[in-house]
């Protein structure tokens, strides 16, 4: 047996040496198996080898897993043990799924051939051609900073992305209880790596819907009162949706496309070229949640049990009783629970954002000043704040997310006190305990990030509602929003800071005007206007997040706005990144989506700050180098006065360089007016070349409300 496991792997070797030139450092020299053959070799792993011979890759494949893992590539292979197998089919006799503990006895083919596909597929992710990819425990442990319930970048073949935690003797669990072991693991491969598994990986996934109501028919506690006002407020059937298939059919049919050889027909700053000569159209269209959720244990601190009959009663009494509503937004205190001016209908949709978010991924660390997300360690240091403001369910409020070096977490419309002066280092300085806000309790044992297909849920400290107060701290932030923020679907299906270097995650291609529009955000206004999504993963770029995102080709493309939180003046502002590449754009704003007004003169997106400023200014003469406070303030003032800022401090180049810091980089303020948190608005961004390479550029844009940009105690802050 030994000596055709080695003669395989001198055959493999012999033919990768004909094809390419083989590093003689590389891994092929230490080890003689791949995948496959290893598993061959070692009995223990013999039941999971037969499964692997009978499941195929997918749907559409013929190959099986088997022949996958015989195959050239950078596979992550979690091992199940035959006693892991076993003891499976055990937990499905105490199912009542099957009689015995045997493959023998399942009576329907079909689903023996499900079950097979859940144990089989789950254990296998595969890294395409990125030897990076190849998942050992060090990496494993890295994902998300090292916090624990951090999800895998990238998902199993069974479309599932893992969870990483600890358990006792730092083991590390898959989703949450399928332990590695702790000497079988981190085997190297010729095409991967090999760790052995003691527990099936068998995620429920089931859709949001489906979990809730079993809590309900079981009541369940935990989250059996949430449960409840989920079900009287009438939206199970909405949480029960978890795919759409139309975008499905569209993509099997070859409708939607990739664009290949984006290189070739897009604008000419192709920035962070993966080594992939295309852009890839998004292959699924899933939908999502999060859930941020009060506990059982916290209701019946409140004197209300959840299990009783009428819970829901005594639920909203007790909202009312404790203000917890907008006293401006017209609720009502009755039993007509499906209505959203309804008071519990109102406080249960601030509980939930349309977006699956995993635990990692509820803010973005990326490359604020003092942090570099470029190299992820186990052992990372926040520094500044980072933050997210998204739309609640239904659209019409805001929450915000926030996490800092100082919070010690990830917080719910948190309002600490910043250092955030001119020569400032803009670290939160001080938080009244008032206005920390609500925690959200990413690695308890009650988070459900693994088993629901289109949720996650998080249990918080203390009660979350949008009142008065909230509003009013929210109205008083200049709220800056990445591109990608406004696109839950972007969030949803892992494409917003995708932690891969591979080309699908690298590029994402969505222009399918008159087809199907991916994001419910966006609008691609003709058929010319083609654009793309770079992720930036690893790219050293003074944007927000890291990313950006470019159209071209006569661009028209509009975007849907999340609300304002108060009833004010602001200024609405475009952060520009100017190269020789980019076009002249008119920028359209107004609250009519097919009519609005023009906003100022068209942009020069090729011109650097002091060329806006005026004939003569250099960047010498305007950037912060060697200058006192008050000739800053000076300086950022004369630009206000052309429509100009200078980029923020926040995000960094190569870690020390600020956008602040570049001559390219500035915001422009498109509109200065009255905006009101019952208008949906809008922003349009038209070519006025006749040409078809010059590029949009987009990266973010801001909401500035007077209190701060026109101050009389402190000018606004540069972060």
């Amino acid at each position: 047996m030994r000596k055709s496991i080695l003669s395989l792997a001198t055959l493999l070797f012999l033919i990768y040496s004909c094809s390419e030139e083989i590093d003689t450092s590389a891994r092929y020299v230490f080890t003689e198996y791949t995948v496959a053959s290893y598993l061959e070799a070692h009995p223990e792993y013999s039941q999971y080898l037969e499964l692997t011979k009978l499941v195929p890759v997918s749907g559409k494949s013929k190959s099986s897993v088997y022949q996958l893992l015989t195959a050239r590539g950078n596979y992550t292979c979690f091992a199940l043990t035959n006693k892991a197998i076993d003891n499976y089919l055990q937990d499905l006799v105490a199912q009542g799924l099957i009689s015995e503990p045997s493959w023998d006895a399942f009576t329907d083919e079909r689903k023996l051939d499900s079950v097979r596909k859940v144990v089989v597929l789950n254990t296998v992710i595969d890294g395409h051609d990125t030897e990076t990819e190849r998942y050992t425990t060090d990496l494993i442990t890295s994902f998300g900073g090292g916090n624990e319930n951090a999800q895998f970048p990238l998902p199993t073949i069974y479309d599932h992305k893992l969870t990483y935690s600890k358990g006792k003797n730092d083991t590390i669990l898959l989703d949450k209880d399928c332990p590695i072991d702790p000497k079988n693991r981190d085997i190297p491969l010729i095409n991967g790596v090999l760790h052995q598994l003691h527990k099936v990986i068998a995620p429920l996934d089931e859709s949001c819907a489906r979990y809730i109501q079993n809590i309900l028919n079981e009541k369940r506690e935990g989250y059996l009162m949430f449960s409840k006002a989920l079900q009287v407020c009438g939206l199970l059937d909405t949480l029960s949706v978890v795919r759409d298939e139309v975008y499905e059919s569209l993509y099997q049919a070859g409708v939607i496309k990739d664009m290949e050889d984006y290189e070739k027909k897009g604008g000419g700053d192709m920035s962070a070229i993966s080594g992939d000569p295309n852009a890839y159209a998004p292959e699924h269209r899933k939908y999502g949640f999060t859930f941020f959720c009060e506990t059982d244990e916290f209701w019946r601190s409140q004197g209300i049990d959840p299990t009783a009959s009428d819970a829901v009663e005594k639920l909203q009494k007790w909202i009312v009783a404790n203000n917890m509503y907008l006293s401006e937004g017209g609720y009502v205190d009755d039993t007509n629970y499906t209505s959203p001016k309804n008071m519990l209908y109102q406080w249960l949709a601030y509980h939930i954002l349309p977006m699956k978010i995993p635990a990692n991924k509820l803010v973005y660390h990326c490359n604020e000043l003092g942090y570099n997300g470029y190299n992820p360690g186990s052992n990372k240091s926040y520094s500044i704040p980072v933050m997210e403001w998204y739309p609640v369910y239904g659209g019409d409020r805001l929450i915000k997310i926030y996490e800092s070096a100082e919070s010690n977490g990830i917080y719910l419309n948190s309002f600490p006190e910043r250092n955030n002066g001119i020569l400032q280092d803009g670290h939160e300085g001080y938080c009244d305990p008032a206005k920390r806000g609500v925690h959200i309790l990413t690695t308890d044992d009650m988070a459900e990030v693994t088993n629901i297909a289109n949720a996650c849920i998080y249990p918080i400290d203390k009660p979350l509602a949008y009142t008065d107060v909230t509003r009013d701290d929210l109205s008083k932030e200049r709220i800056r929003f990445d591109l990608f923020a406004l696109f839950p679907e972007a969030i949803t299906n892992g494409i917003r800071r995708a932690d891969s270097p591979q080309g699908r995650w690298q590029h994402v291609f969505v222009s399918l005007y008159n087809k199907y529009d991916y994001f419910n955000n966006m609008k691609i206004m003709n058929e010319e206007t083609h654009f793309i999504h770079y992720n930036g993963y690893k790219t050293p770029w003074a944007n927000y997040s890291g990313d950006e995102d470019k159209a071209w080709g006569h661009f028209d493309i509009r975007f849907k706005l999340p609300p304002v939180p108060k009833r004010n003046t602001y200024e609405f502002r475009y952060k520009l990144l100017a190269t020789a590449a980019r076009g002249v754009v008119q920028v359209y704003f107004g609250s009519d989506p097919e009519k609005l007004p023009v906003a100022g003169i068209p942009i020069d997106m090729t011109k650097e700050v002091q060329e806006f400023f005026g004939e003569g200014a250099t960047w010498g003469d305007l950037n912060d180098t060697n200058k006192e406070e008050d000739e800053i303030i000076d300086i950022d003032h004369k630009l206000r006065n052309h429509g100009l800022m200078k980029a923020a401090k926040h995000e960094c180049e190569l870690s020390t360089t600020t956008s602040r810091a570049k001559s390219n980089c500035s915001r422009h303020i498109i509109v200065r007016q009255t905006l009101d948190p019952s208008e949906t608005y809008y922003v349009r961004f038209k070519s006025v070349l006749d040409l078809e390479r010059p590029e949009l550029y987009l990266d973010y844009f801001e909401y500035c409300p007077k209190e701060i940009y026109d101050s009389p105690e402190k000018p606004e802050d540069i972060w």
